[in-house]
């Protein structure tokens, strides 16, 4: 059941704060990571929100370049724009300040960035909404906006390391499920997204649930599905007279 302007019953109160709830209301928040493999060379990305359709306007990868996280009142401009810039050569700290530099929104947006190297950058806007925080580690980067802690990044980070062998996939999600351990926003989370690239220009992994009243455990289950598939997948794009299947 809604009030005024879609809001829940009781948020507008009786001084003219229609204004200020409405503006509460449609806050939505975001944590991410991106993460490398040293042993396989696949780069990766993990988010998730309280908003439909993560996975089309956070996380922007390339095979072997890296990639680029762009969040809080999201412009997927940025990404294409960022994998470019590491495309060119630019480093991790390099992409990042020539987004800034280049959009004169940045106050708004928060960044992240990783290249082929494993390095990291992150940048946030100076008008963006508390709680929001960073965590960097070896060849991983964790940002989170609108949190219930600051503790989210770090935590998110924490778990990505606490696995190096296992696949990039599986520690990306060990990390999603540890930021909402952590906290996460302190409201329901609706969707959540989970990209890697490899050795193609094509991704290894794009999974995506969307309005999903737990969609990090529909994310898990998803890759649980599609994990003993992935490989296959490459191959009969590659190598189709060696695939099997249709």
């Amino acid at each position: 059941m809604t009030g005024t302007l879609g809001l829940p019953p009781g948020s507008v109160n009786a001084a003219g704060g229609c204004r200020a709830a409405a503006a509460a209301y449609a806050a939505r928040m975001t944590f991410s990571l991106l993460g490398h493999c040293s042993r396989t060379g696949q780069f990766g990305a993990a988010c998730t929100t309280s908003s439909i359709g993560i996975g089309a306007r956070v996380p922007f990868l390339a095979a072997r370049l890296g990639g680029v996280l762009t969040q809080h009142r999201t412009d997927p401009r940025l990404g294409p724009r960022g994998v470019e810039l590491l495309r060119s050569g630019c480093t991790a700290q390099e992409t990042i300040d020539a987004l800034v530099a280049s959009t004169p929104d940045h106050g708004w947006r928060q960044l992240a960035a990783i290249d082929g190297a494993g390095r990291t950058a992150h940048f946030h806007g100076a008008r963006m909404k508390p709680a929001h925080a960073e965590a960097h580690g070896q060849g991983c980067v964790a940002i989170g906006n609108i949190m219930a802690s600051e503790r989210v990044p770090q935590a998110m980070v924490d778990a990505f390391l606490a696995s190096p062998d296992a696949p990039l996939a599986e520690r990306l999600l060990l990390a999603l499920q540890a930021g909402e351990d952590a906290g996460g926003e302190g409201r329901p989370l609706v969707s959540a997204a989970l990209l890697v690239v490899a050795g193609e220009s094509f991704p290894f992994v794009d999974l995506r649930a969307d309005r999903d009243p737990a969609p990090i455990a529909a994310l898990r289950g998803m890759w649980a599905d599609y994990a003993p598939l992935a490989e296959e997948y490459v191959a009969r794009a590659v190598r189709p007279n060696q695939a099997r299947g249709g």
